[in-house]
């Protein structure tokens, strides 16, 4: 048995990252004898990113605090990566982690490379096979995939997708999402929400429809398309209450408050935090989004969801009939929104699809599979498997 103690570096810089990484690294940590776990954040995000951590009771280690307003993605990526090259100089670690497709990730993975420091890929294998849909995250999965070392797939459709572009089979581990592991630590059956508008939330008399909206490839009119809809449906329903905490983006907040603004039955919030976000969604009819892991956080709660694009990277949700995928036409979005609110049968068929994403252990198989890495223990675990 190796008894030298490794040095993990997690990276990570947006909230989506934050909660489906916190899992992985509190696991981690319940090895403290054979890994040293040192948190490294980029401030990508920042308010929604410090609240994920409070939450977790994690603090950073390193924090390159690169957030500005109206922030480019090249600033992004050049900033984090100056960051990054002196951290890694400094602190030497035996192996990086970085989760998904945001730009941190796609840095953080490069860093390590140009390092020459071994990398592994939380949520690896996700494809849309469109460069541009969704931008730039296809892209960043795909970069952060050729320098990793563990390919960390969440299903096993993820573990094909890597073995049919030539990645070697042993490097590639079905692990399950940690967003299931993430959602089913953060949901409380009575739950006091922060944002003290939801707590005045009817229930019982309402149907609650959340909304997330922010995608940059919908910008402009996709976008105002969806909203035209989201209004429709509220216009068109008394007995709803359609829910819809809205990007920062001022692109995105603008269009939203220009046609959405002033409805009863339309209640515009900011962000929310992730534990307020997750008990939202647990209490909801069903959900309307263009987000990639807002497909996975509901599936947790066995919430239909209406994707609001043209491509998916998680097929898995669309083949399960959870998910169905509409793009961004308005008569679709509420053709769709209509029969989930009126044809019980078919909403039934939804809400009762099984969960193809985990359950609730991928963290723990992610700190094993690197304990096997590193010759701590000898046997893998079992993979994921619907």
């Amino acid at each position: 048995m190796n008894n030298t103690r490794k040095k993990i570096m997690v990276i990570f810089g947006t909230r989506p990252e934050a909660s489906k990484m916190c899992p992985v690294i509190k696991e981690l940590k319940c090895y403290s004898d054979w890994f040293e776990t040192k948190i490294v954040v980029t401030g990508q995000h920042r308010e929604q990113l410090d609240q994920v951590l409070q939450g977790f009771g994690l603090v950073p280690d390193i924090d390159l605090n690169i957030m500005k307003p109206n922030q480019s993605l090249s600033y992004i990526t050049s900033s984090a990566l100056l960051g990054l090259d002196e951290i890694l100089n400094d602190e030497k670690p035996d192996l990086i982690l970085v989760h998904g497709d945001t730009q941190t990730s796609m840095v953080g993975a490069l860093a390590g490379f140009f390092h020459k420091i071994p990398v592994g890929h939380v949520e690896a294998g996700l494809r849309s096979n469109n460069k541009f849909s969704p931008w730039p995250e296809e892209v960043n999965r795909k970069v952060v995939d050729t320098v990793s070392d563990l390919l960390f797939a969440p299903t096993t459709v993820g573990k094909l997708n890597l073995i049919r572009e030539g990645y070697d089979a042993k490097q590639i581990f079905v692990t399950g999402q940690t967003a299931v592991d993430a959602a089913a630590q953060t949901y409380e059956e009575r739950y006091s929400f922060k944002e003290c508008k939801l707590n005045d939330l009817d229930v019982k008399n309402s149907r609650i429809i959340t909304v997330t909206a922010h995608r940059r490839e919908n910008y402009g009119e996709p976008m105002r398309q969806i909203f035209q809809a989201i209004k429709k449906i509220a216009d068109n329903n008394v007995n709803i209450k359609i829910v819809y905490p809205m990007h920062r983006s001022p692109i995105v907040r603008e269009l939203a408050i220009s046609i959405l603004g002033g409805h009863e039955r339309i209640l515009l919030l900011d962000p929310l935090d992730y534990s307020d976000m997750i008990n939202l969604l647990s209490c909801s009819s069903f959900i309307l989004s263009d987000s990639g892991g807002l497909q996975e956080e509901a599936a947790v709660f066995n919430k239909p969801l209406i994707l609001m694009r043209d491509t998916t990277e998680r097929q898995e949700a669309v083949d399960s009939g959870a998910v169905v995928l509409v793009g961004t036409d308005e008569r679709k979005i509420v053709e769709l929104a209509n029969k989930l609110l009126f044809e019980k049968e078919f909403y039934e068929k939804m809400a009762n699809s099984k969960n193809p994403f985990g359950d609730g252990k991928a963290s723990h198989r992610i700190a094993q599979i690197i304990c096997h890495y590193f010759g701590f223990i000898h046997e893998l675990p079992e993979e994921f498997d619907v």
